[in-house]
């Protein structure tokens, strides 16, 4: 029978899971940052040649993130488009949970999830399994390499998003996919709609993150919108220069 878990029982039988693997481990997160105490359970496992596989669902890897990988020999990373579900999972137990895999969200958020046993409830865990190896297939395996940046050399995370196709949020800055178009996360966008003003004004440029009074209409700032209009698509008012 399933088991519920509390923010402490996810952060034990998720360590219990890595810790356990002996064949399998498959670890599915929309976030690819991976606490310390985690990680040296990974590189554990990696060294005795099981099968991993991390899927993640957003574009950008942190510096630091991408060289840990690249230490690793056999863990496989692959990017799934849209991925919201957290899930891990080894070749005997399973957990569903809304917990990403950094230390942020297992020390300060208040986080639910289950347990499934394999022996215990073999239809559940079987699906589970069944689900999460289709993401696997769907998903696109990268290729990791080490990058060092000096410090006057590094980008802003501006720049970092432009360069990845990534946008903002025109009201909570969170990074989203860069679309002019459609410059909500869907968060801002349910908040947005209770009120339809495609005119309502917002407070950052898209494109560049800056402070700006954007909105649906006039979603980036005149200097991005000037250098970008020929690539993506905006809306139709045109964005003046004020």
């Amino acid at each position: 029978m399933a088991k519920f878990l509390d923010t402490a029982g996810i952060n034990y039988y998720l360590q219990k899971l890595i810790n356990g693997a002996n064949h399998k481990l498959i670890l599915i997160s929309p976030y690819l940052k991976i606490s310390d105490r985690l990680k040296q359970s990974i590189e554990d496992k990696d060294r005795m040649k099981i099968d991993i596989r991390l899927i993640y669902g957003k574009s950008e890897i942190e510096l630091s993130e991408n060289n840990w990988l690249k230490t690793l020999k056999g863990v496989r990373t692959s990017y799934c488009q849209n991925l919201h579900a957290k899930c891990y999972l080894n070749e005997k137990e399973s957990i569903i949970t809304s917990m990403n895999l950094y230390e942020f969200s297992q020390v300060n958020n208040n986080e639910m999830g289950i347990y499934v046993d394999k022996e215990e409830d073999y239809e559940l865990y079987s699906d589970i399994m069944e689900e999460a190896m289709r993401l696997v297939r769907v998903s696109d395996e990268i290729e990791v390499s080490v990058k060092r940046i000096s410090k006057n050399d590094q980008p802003t995370k501006a720049q970092i998003s432009k360069s990845k196709g990534e946008g903002f949020c025109i009201r909570c800055k969170m990074k989203i996919k860069l679309n002019p178009m459609s410059s909500y996360c869907l968060k801002c966008y349910k908040e947005w709609e209770k009120v339809s003003n495609n005119d309502l004004q917002e407070e950052v440029c898209h494109i560049c993150g800056r402070r700006n009074k954007a909105s649906l209409n006039k979603p980036t700032c005149y200097k991005c919108y000037k250098s970008k209009k020929n690539e993506l698509k905006f809306p139709s008012t045109e964005i003046s220069n004020n």
